[in-house]
């Protein structure tokens, strides 16, 4: 069987990319992702797979209704990637400006509710 270059996870017209970084805000922005596609508001998308070029998650990409990306501090990683990657009509969320500090924020229920919430008005 021959290798294809494309995801095997289904397309969604709505399409969640999150910084997964190793700092607290990066698994604030990850789970905060995971709950919005388990809510239905976007499906969780593959930031890596942008960053990679791979051509079925860009072909993708492109053919999404709306597109959110959630960065976990102002290196703003994930926005970057989208960009370098050719996209520019996206919304984009930085956890570190809802009042969350880099190293002092824990991933808990509350932080990732509060920035689950304010992405899913971008998804409507």
């Amino acid at each position: 069987m021959a290798e294809q270059d494309a995801c095997a996870c289904s397309a969604a017209p709505k399409l969640i990319f999150a910084c997964s970084g190793a700092a607290d805000v990066g698994g604030i922005a990850d789970q905060a992702a995971r709950r919005m596609t388990r809510e239905g508001a976007g499906k969780m998308y593959c930031m890596t797979g942008i960053g990679g070029r791979v051509s079925g998650i860009l072909e993708t990409t492109k053919a999404a209704a709306k597109i959110l990306a959630i960065d976990g501090c102002p290196l703003d990683c994930a926005r970057k990637c989208l960009e370098e990657a050719g996209f520019s009509s996206f919304a984009h969320l930085r956890v570190t400006d809802f009042g969350l500090k880099k190293g002092q924020a824990p991933v808990t229920e509350e932080n990732i509710a509060k920035v689950a919430a304010k992405g899913q008005i971008y998804l409507v």
